[in-house]
C-alpha cells in the first residue's frame, strides 16, 4: 500500500500527480460518501485522491442544526474500517459525526486536497479529465463523484415570495431556536428536517409554531422496545411492497396516535410504496407529542406571499415573523456532468455503487439514495463495491 504524504504535502500531491505512472482515482466530495469509498480504494492498494472544494472535511455536516442526531444507529452508521466510539451513544449527533470524520481522515491516512472545487468531468482517453478551480486540469484513472445529496437548497419559487417583509430562510440555515424565541414560526415541509426544526422551536420557546403540509407523512418510532427504525428498514428491503405496505399500517396503529384531528391525518399511500417514489418516512424526534399539544400545529402548504402575509393552499392567511423552508436541495450535478448522459430526469444518477453509467466505464457515484435502511449505511456498502470493481478494472 503507498504511504499517504502529510497534510502539509497534499497540495503538492495533486500538482504532481501528472508527473506519476499510475493515475489516481479522484473522489469528489470530503464528506462521508468520498471519504469512505477513499478508504476503501487505499485499503486495495489503489491510490486515491479526495478533493474537497471547503477548508475541511465534512462541510455540510458542519453546518446542520445543533440538535441533529443521525436516525440510524452507530453499528449501521460506520463507514468501512473504523467503528463509531461506544462513548457517542447509540444516535450520534451531529459534533460527534464531525469528530468521526475527521478521526477517519487520520485514521486511514487518506489523501485529501481542500480548497479544490471541480466543475466539469471528462471522458479522455483511457482516463478521465477533471477541470478545477483555477483552470487546473487533472488527470485519474477512474473519478468518484461523492458531492452530496443535499448539496445546494432549494426554496420554491412561490408567488410573491420577493415581497415577503418577514424573515425568509431555508432550513440549511437554521442552527438553534435562540433567534425565534417569543416570535410566530412557520416551516415549510413536514420530511425529517421539517418535523425536527419544528418540534426543536416548540420546545426552544416560539411564541407559535406550525409546519405546512402538502402530503401527510408516514410517521415511525425512532425505536420501538429497543428495536431500531433502521432494523426493519434493512430487514424489508426486498419483501414484497405490498406486504410492507400492509405491516406498515398495522405497527403504525399501534405506535403511533391518529392526528387526524390535528390536522395530520394518516396517509393513504402505503408507507413502503411511498419509499419507492422517494419519500423517505419521518422518524419521531418530538413532532408527535408537539402536535398532541398543540404546540405545533400543521397547516395547508403554501400558495403564495403577499408582502407580510403567507397564503395557504386553503386560502387561509397568517402573517408569520420567519418562514423556514424546509424544502429539500438540488443534487447540483448538471455543470458538473450534465454533458454526459449519466443523470435522470430528476438530475440523480443513473447508477451508484460499483456499477457505471452505460457508456462512461470508470466514473462512479455514492451518497445520492436515500434508502430506509440508512444513507450511511449504504455510502459503506457502495464504497467496498466501488473499491473491488477499481482494483480490478484494466483501467
Amino acid at each position: 500500500m503507498p504511504n499517504s504524504p502529510s497534510p502539509a504535502a497534499r497540495h503538492d500531491a495533486v500538482a504532481l500527480t501528472d508527473r506519476t505512472e499510475v493515475r489516481p482515482v479522484y473522489v469528489i466530495g470530503g464528506g462521508p460518501g468520498g471519504l469512505a469509498a477513499a478508504a476503501a480504494l487505499r485499503a486495495r492498494g489503489v491510490r486515491a485522491v479526495v478533493l474537497e472544494k471547503s477548508d475541511r472535511v465534512g462541510a455540510s455536516w458542519r453546518g446542520h442544526y445543533d440538535r441533529l442526531h443521525l436516525h440510524t444507529t452507530r453499528r449501521w452508521s460506520a463507514l468501512p474500517g473504523l467503528k463509531m466510539p461506544r462513548k457517542f451513544g447509540r444516535w450520534v449527533g451531529r459534533d460527534d459525526v464531525v469528530r468521526y470524520l475527521e478521526k477517519y481522515t487520520e485514521h486511514h491516512e487518506l489523501e485529501v486536497v481542500t480548497g479544490v472545487e471541480v466543475t466539469r468531468v471528462d471522458p479522455a482517453p483511457d482516463d478521465w479529465q477533471l477541470t478545477a478551480t483555477g483552470g487546473r486540469v487533472l488527470r485519474g484513472r477512474a473519478v468518484v463523484v461523492a458531492t452530496g445529496f443535499n448539496h445546494t437548497p432549494r426554496i420554491p419559487d412561490w408567488p410573491g415570495r420577493d415581497t415577503f417583509t418577514g424573515e425568509l430562510l431555508h432550513a440549511a440555515a437554521y442552527r438553534n431556536p435562540a433567534p425565534y424565541a417569543d416570535k410566530d414560526v412557520l416551516v415549510v415541509g413536514i420530511g425529517n428536517t421539517g418535523a425536527e426544526i419544528a418540534a426543536d422551536l416548540a420546545e426552544g420557546g416560539a411564541s407559535a409554531v406550525r409546519i405546512a403540509v402538502r402530503t401527510a407523512p408516514h410517521i415511525v418510532r425512532r425505536s420501538t422496545a429497543g428495536w431500531p427504525a433502521q432494523a426493519t428498514g434493512i430487514l424489508v428491503r426486498r419483501l414484497p411492497v405490498r406486504l410492507v405496505d400492509r405491516a406498515g399500517g398495522v405497527m403504525a396503529k399501534i405506535a403511533v396516535p391518529d392526528l387526524t384531528d390535528r390536522g395530520l391525518p394518516r396517509p393513504a399511500t402505503g408507507l413502503y410504496s411511498r419509499v419507492r417514489e422517494g419519500a423517505i418516512p419521518v422518524q419521531d424526534v418530538g413532532l408527535i407529542d408537539a402536535v398532541k399539544t398543540g404546540r405545533v400545529t400543521p397547516v395547508a402548504t403554501v400558495a403564495s406571499f403577499d408582502q407580510d402575509t403567507v397564503v395557504l393552499a386553503d386560502g387561509t392567511r397568517i402573517t408569520p415573523d420567519t418562514v423556514i423552508a424546509a424544502t429539500g436541495y438540488h443534487r447540483a450535478l448538471e455543470p458538473l456532468l450534465g454533458h454526459l448522459d449519466v443523470l435522470d430526469g430528476r438530475g440523480r444518477p443513473v447508477t451508484h455503487g460499483g456499477r457505471s453509467p452505460k457508456g462512461a466505464p470508470g466514473l462512479y457515484f455514492t451518497g445520492f439514495t436515500n434508502p430506509i435502511s440508512g444513507m450511511l449505511r449504504e455510502m459503506a456498502l457502495d464504497a467496498e463495491k466501488i473499491a473491488k470493481r477499481v482494483a480490478r478494472s484494466p483501467r
